[in-house]
């Protein structure tokens, strides 16, 4: 027992040590490059991520910009109002990271916004969850994010487009901001 415990101790150690070393080169070549450093105050993610040039949002957040669109406008009942659409699963930890988050929200922003869960917990789940999303002309994005538990998106009920996505954020903030921009424009 105590080989494979120093085994994995070592492999630690050195993992450690190569994050640190290639850390520390990737600030030390900001640091002789002005023109980078100028980029990256610009864009903070700019260089790390090619959505973020498309998304403001996504310079914080990798997810964002990744799906436009969920195909075309919204259904009916949702017309109006921003939509906070939740990729939520029973068993997903990054689920009920956001939950208090999103329970916040939903409080304060409760006849303002459409709140959609779309619960992928399991096959059961996904087969009423797909009709639902159907109905609600949330199809096409259940397709792409069904596997991406504590996915949140804020939606354009009118056109469709994907305002911003976040993924296990439970930064209130950053949702207000997305939020509060949409309700100005309707």
């Amino acid at each position: 027992m105590y080989k494979p415990t120093k085994f994995l101790l070592g492999l630690l150690c050195a993992s450690a040590l190569v994050l640190t070393v290639s850390c520390n080169a990737s600030s030390d070549s900001a640091s002789q490059n002005p023109s980078s450093t100028e980029v990256s105050n610009a864009n903070p993610c700019g260089s790390k991520n090619p959505c973020a040039a498309k998304n403001p949002c996504a310079a914080k957040n990798p997810c964002a910009g990744k799906l436009d669109s969920v195909g075309g406008p919204l259904a009916q009942e949702l017309q109006g109002k921003p939509v906070l659409v939740d990729v939520f699963a029973t068993w997903c930890a990054g689920c009920k990271n956001i939950a208090p988050t999103l329970t916040e929200l939903k409080n304060e922003y409760s006849g303002k916004v459409n709140f959609v869960v779309l619960d992928v917990t399991d096959k059961a789940k996904v087969t009423q969850t797909k009709a639902q999303a159907e109905k609600l002309g949330l199809g096409k994005f259940l397709e792409k994010t069904k596997s991406k538990t504590s996915t949140v998106a804020i939606i354009d009920p009118a056109t469709g487009d994907v305002l911003t996505m976040f993924k296990n954020n439970p930064n209130k903030d950053d949702y207000t901001k997305v939020i509060d921009a949409a309700l100005a424009k309707s």
